[in-house]
């Protein structure tokens, strides 16, 4: 079709100079183009078919060598203990590094993910605890990171979340520990005072809010309902456009499209994901007031996994209420050359005034330089625990 418009232009060009042997010339010319077009389509189609058959046979010869990995790793208890994050990483940042294009790292990214949590089902799907319901950005966070043949558990709040990995009912957990316009989500941090469970990876997910409601209508929205911190991300532009209308905070944003949805004058501020699930029709969006909004997951499980080469270690610190004390502890990193990436403090539990201290430093805590500046916190008589160790989120 792309040669078979210019062929007419020059038809009708021609026709008004020689009538007769011009329109016979081009529509000669035009027949062989037309001809040629679809042999060539045709033969693009067969090419495209037959490296379709090579792909579809080696994911199913990839299929089988990972059943040979678990037949070599023995009879184990569940599909937890066949998950290696720090190889899936490895694998993932191995196929960055190779792309030439055309297509972008994160769709060759989301590709293999999926062939590794597809392979890894084979055994048994990992379950994965996630802040319900269905639809919020925290289930999106699970896929990303798990892959969809991994089976996602939506849970009431953070904390059920925590108590269902704790309790060995949900494999890992899925959890949002900070925003880049809002900050730390302090709910999620409070459980590590308390939870033995580790971090065993990290998820950045870039975040897009839509208002959504039953009627697609702006003009019928008197009530907004949203997650509290999607209310905050899009501060300004509610105050442009629905300055008069109700704000109410609930516990997710798939819950505010569950409401939204029974209501002509409600409307939901939420990911499309959850407008899908729940029926709601896009009055505007992305409308959050940064355009790099982005939200950083924790994963959390039970156990500490061994280093990917990229990694980063999270630290609880405990400090007595003294002059020098947090500097005397966090001194050992900067002598061995130890990044820090963040620190956050909040209160202690069950002791007023006191404040532990959260601290995220590159590295791998069983790795030098790190495991030798740990050694040396740790002896410093001040309360060093270790949160988790786990590669960096593939860019």
């Amino acid at each position: 079709m792309a040669e078979k418009k210019p062929a007419r232009k020059v038809a009708k060009k021609a026709a008004v100079k020689k009538p007769g042997a011009a329109n016979g010339a081009a529509k000669k010319a035009a027949a062989p183009a037309k001809t040629k077009s679809s042999v060539d389509l045709a033969a693009v189609r067969t090419e495209i078919d037959g490296i379709d058959r090579q792909i579809e046979a080696l994911i199913s010869e990839r299929a089988r060598w990972a059943q040979q990995v678990g037949r070599a790793k023995g009879k184990l208890a569940a599909a937890v203990d066949y998950y290696r994050p720090e190889r899936e990483a490895q694998v993932l940042r191995q196929v960055v590094d190779r792309n030439d294009g055309p297509l972008a790292n994160e769709v060759l990214v989301r590709l293999f993910r999926e062939i590794m949590s597809a392979c890894l089902a084979q055994q048994e799907p990992l379950r994965i605890g996630f802040l319900g319901p269905e639809g919020t950005f925290s289930q999106q966070a699970v896929y990303k990171h798990f892959g969809h043949s991994a089976k996602a558990l939506p849970l009431a709040s953070v904390e059920e979340v925590f108590d269902e990995v704790a309790a060995g009912h949900a494999d890992f957990g899925v959890v949002p520990v900070e925003n880049s316009g809002q900050g730390t989500i302090q709910s999620t941090l409070d459980m590590f005072l308390s939870s033995p469970l580790m971090i065993c990876g990290e998820v950045e997910l870039r975040v897009h809010q839509y208002l959504m409601s039953r009627t697609g209508n702006i003009e019928d929205v008197e009530r907004v309902y949203s997650h509290a911190l999607s209310l905050a991300q899009c501060r300004s532009w509610l105050r442009q456009h629905l300055a008069g209308a109700e704000k109410q905070a609930v516990v997710s944003n798939a819950e505010a499209a569950r409401r939204a949805r029974n209501a002509d004058d409600a409307a939901a501020i939420a990911g499309k994901n959850a407008g899908h699930v729940y029926g709601l029709k896009v009055i505007a969006g992305p409308i959050e007031d940064r355009p790099d909004n982005t939200t950083r997951f924790l994963v959390i499980g039970r156990e500490l996994f061994p280093p990917s080469g990229h990694d980063r270690t999270s630290l609880l610190v405990t400090v007595q209420d003294q002059p020098g004390a947090l500097y005397k502890v966090l001194e050992p990193l900067a002598r061995h050359g130890v990044s820090m990436n963040r620190i956050e403090s909040r209160p202690a539990h069950g002791r007023l005034w006191e404040y532990a201290f959260f601290i995220d430093v590159e590295g791998h805590a069983e790795e030098a330089p790190l495991s030798a500046a740990l050694a040396e916190m740790q002896a410093s008589g001040q309360k060093v625990r270790l949160l988790g160790a786990y590669p960096v989120a593939i860019p």
